[in-house]
């Protein structure tokens, strides 16, 4: 019998457990190519007919709009969860940023990355950077988190512009080394799942996704190198009548103000807005200097595919505070795409 005809790699050895180990794992690289490929395909086919459809009438416009919202209900109503609003912006988006995809790779997947690799390269919107993130992922076979590290970090324009760009580099493989998991990024992929109409049984409460995302927002919320020291995890707040705790508090040198953020597991509330305008009231009486700016608050609810972040207001500052809270506080965007990133990988543990 011809071995190689079966498409898996197999080399025989005198150890069965080491040999039933690399026919397993061969086998699931093989399942989660073919089916990574069909699952790109489908999504950029959906994202190029949903375009098709959005020319015929290029005078409104929402028109785009309005076809993904009747599309999106249609299709959950005949396939279920997987069909939202924002997935097929992204594949419309997908097709948008890469309509040239399948020519470029000339008919042949093995320089096709993941579904998830192209959702993380449409957060830029730079076409000369996303190109650059793209050829760098595939040439050095960045997993999904270290792409996302390095959009957030804004290495390709740090590599741009700096005069030691080893340097540069050496830092980023150094900050990335611990990130990659193949099995846990690729084979336990809940997009895969999904795409296969798989369902998972889990077991992990809201208070585990919870934790997970603030342990991770704290490392976020440091990276982003604006002048960021952190103060402390549920910080207690004491008075007369009861005790609070607040998610995370950092201070910011530069904006010299503390930064409060409150994490909701699901949608954002007035209740919760009122809450955190509390707590800003509470810290800058109980804990602020003198010499401090006011306390400003943030508040992030998880609800899937419609991660928000609201931003407290800020009273008695004049416009030079207002420009430089506007430049050092990480802006919703990127809080949105890192409770998203923070929310799948938590699946993808569990």
């Amino acid at each position: 019998m011809d071995l190689k005809k079966l498409d898996i790699d197999y080399m025989e050895t005198n150890n069965i457990l080491d040999d039933a180990r690399n026919i397993i794992d061969s086998s699931l690289n093989y399942a989660y190519h073919h089916v990574n490929v069909a699952l790109i395909k489908r999504n950029w086919l959906l994202g190029y007919r949903i375009y098709k459809e959005e020319l015929k009438d290029t005078r409104s416009e929402n028109y785009g709009l309005q076809i993904i919202k009747k599309l999106s209900l249609d299709l959950t109503k005949i396939y279920g969860k997987g069909f939202t609003k924002t997935n097929l912006y992204n594949y419309l988006s997908f097709y948008k940023a890469f309509p040239n995809i399948f020519h470029s790779v000339r008919g042949k997947s093995s320089r096709l990355l993941t579904w998830t690799h192209y959702r993380i390269l449409l957060q830029v919107h730079d076409d000369e950077a996303r190109n650059w993130y793209l050829n760098e992922a595939i040439r050095e076979t960045w997993s999904c988190r270290v792409l996302q590290r390095n959009i957030n970090t804004q290495y390709y324009y740090r590599l741009l512009k700096s005069h030691k760009k080893a340097l540069v580099k050496k830092e980023m493989i150094e900050k990335t080394k611990n990130f990659d998991d193949y099995k846990l990024e690729f084979i336990k992929s809940p997009v895969i799942a999904e795409f296969l109409g798989y369902r998972n049984n889990s077991s992990f409460t809201e208070n585990d996704l919870e934790t997970s995302i603030i342990n991770n927002l704290q490392k976020f919320m440091m990276e982003l190198g604006k002048g960021y020291a952190f103060v402390g995890r549920q910080e207690h707040l004491h008075t007369e009548m009861n005790d609070y705790y607040i998610d995370l508090v950092f201070y910011n040198y530069i904006l010299k103000c503390f930064v409060l953020i409150d994490l909701k597991v699901g949608k954002i509330t007035h209740q919760d807005i009122g809450q955190m305008d509390m707590y800003i009231r509470m810290y800058d009486e109980l804990k602020k200097d003198k010499s401090d700016n006011p306390t400003i608050g943030i508040v992030l609810c998880t609800k899937t595919d419609e991660d928000i972040a609201k931003y407290s207001i800020i009273n008695d500052n004049d416009k030079l505070f207002m420009a430089k809270y506007k430049l050092y506080l990480p802006t919703i965007d990127e809080l949105k795409r890192e409770i998203e990133y923070q929310k799948n990988m938590f699946y993808l543990e569990n």
